[in-house]
């Protein structure tokens, strides 16, 4: 099976509405990663052997053809380990990797759209116990899919329950992706309804029209990756009456100084903006991008439409490391960090283990629960990714932040190498 669909069946596995052949593939593709080396705890300072492997790892990927280039950035309490770029920024005219490279981080965006969310959360203006639909009132009444009839309409059948904010933050609300991310009449009705057409609808225009379209299950029953972040951008802009945009910069990225982040990237610093490429049989890359994300999008997608350095996402992992402190500033409460790094699925849903080994998901981050399963990251370790290949963890237990920037198209191939450097860190 070539890469491209192995890397659709990955998200679609992640985002409902999978065939069961295919959902046969995603174990196999993610105990490529769990077999890469034989898991074990790091010790309480990160052996510079470690970092090393790391590094000569990544670097072989680059001289492989594999990868274009990377940028890692490591730190344990608090002070930076390593910061180094390998390979290219630019492959065609060979412009080096640089530090401050900026990057598509795509659904690395997600956990700093839930943080912002929790910043109103801190406000008292919800609680994660609240319907949705209460502070969206173009959700209200919304209904689950049952089955389609001939004509294109749906049958569907009332909720349990209306959809809460804790669901809308753990993927457990009843919503799915968009295509190609998610199959199916619900992903389809999306798309023709214009939800998440970045370029010509903004999120006020496009997120009340899912409250026409049925959720996809029972709210409260399954793990389901999907929109619901861009969702809790849009109540973002609901709740603290500016767009999302300038409440992200005033709100987070000014005060932890993070200078480069951004629904898009400016004239003046196209130059270190590293291109996209997917790998082939031959051992060249071919670029992917576009001239997406070089001007601002009318939908600013919480879930995926950020573009940062390793050094502006090394600041937000630290803030929450920190448990909501940077530079001896409050900026999160405490208790918003401890939400938001715990397991908040519903009894109904055990883990993300179909995708995760040894994960659950808490509010935007999946955590590891299991770390025998999970290559040796401790227990209490959150995480996220982005569709690119950029990847970060932070571990409160040995109090490390690992922060990776690629911009790969091939998502089997990231996953490796995501379990590669895990490996390498947490392994004996």
């Amino acid at each position: 099976m070539n890469n491209k669909l192995n890397a659709f069946s990955i998200i679609r596995k992640m985002a409902g509405d999978v065939p069961d052949v295919v959902a046969k593939i995603i174990p196999k593709a993610v105990a490529i990663t769990v077999l890469i080396a034989t898991a074990g705890l790091v010790g309480a300072e990160i052996d510079q052997t470690k970092l090393d492997a790391v590094k000569a790892d990544m670097q072989a990927r680059v001289d492989a053809g594999k990868l274009s280039g990377v940028v890692l950035m490591v730190a344990q309490e608090g002070e930076v380990l390593m910061n180094d770029a390998v390979g290219y920024q630019n492959v065609e005219d060979q412009v080096p990797m640089s530090t401050d490279s900026i990057f598509r981080i795509f659904s690395m965006t997600k956990p700093i759209a839930g943080t912002a969310l929790m910043l109103l959360y801190d406000e008292g203006r919800f609680t994660l116990d609240d319907a949705v639909e209460k502070h969206i009132p173009a959700l209200a009444g919304m209904e689950v899919f049952v089955s389609q009839n001939e004509d294109g309409t749906f049958v569907t059948e009332p909720t349990d329950h209306p959809m809460t904010v804790r669901e809308l933050m753990s993927h457990t609300g009843g919503l799915v992706y968009t295509p190609p991310l998610s199959q199916g009449p619900i992903a389809k009705a999306y798309g023709e309804a214009g939800i998440m057409n970045l370029p010509n609808y903004t999120m006020a225009e496009s997120i009340p029209k899912l409250g026409g379209i049925p959720l996809s299950y029972q709210p409260g029953t399954q793990w389901v990756y999907s929109i619901s972040v861009d969702v809790q951008g849009y109540l973002v802009e609901v709740l603290s009456g500016q767009t999302f945009d300038v409440f992200l910069k005033e709100r987070l990225f000014d005060p932890l100084g993070m200078i480069d982040t951004a629904f898009f990237v400016s004239e003046d610093k196209t130059d270190r903006f590293a291109r996209q490429y997917r790998p082939k049989a031959d051992g060249t890359l071919a670029r992917t991008d576009s001239g997406m994300f070089l001007r601002k999008p009318k939908f600013l997608s919480g879930g995926g439409g950020l573009t940062s350095t390793t050094s502006d996402y090394m600041k937000f992992a630290q803030m929450h490391l920190n448990k909501g402190m940077h530079d001896g500033k409050r900026i999160v409460s405490e208790n918003a960090i401890q939400l938001m790094r715990s397991n908040q699925l519903p009894d109904e849903v055990p883990n993300i283990a179909q995708l995760y080994p040894g994960n659950v998901f808490g509010l935007d981050f999946a955590i590891v629960e299991d770390s025998a399963a999970y290559q040796g990251a401790p227990v209490g370790t959150h995480w996220w990714w982005g569709i690119a290949g950029s990847w970060f963890w932070i571990d409160p237990v040995e109090n490390v932040i690992f922060i990776g920037m690629i911009q790969n198209d091939d998502i089997l191939y990231s996953l490796q190498t995501h379990g590669a450097a895990r490996a390498a860190i947490y392994g004996e």
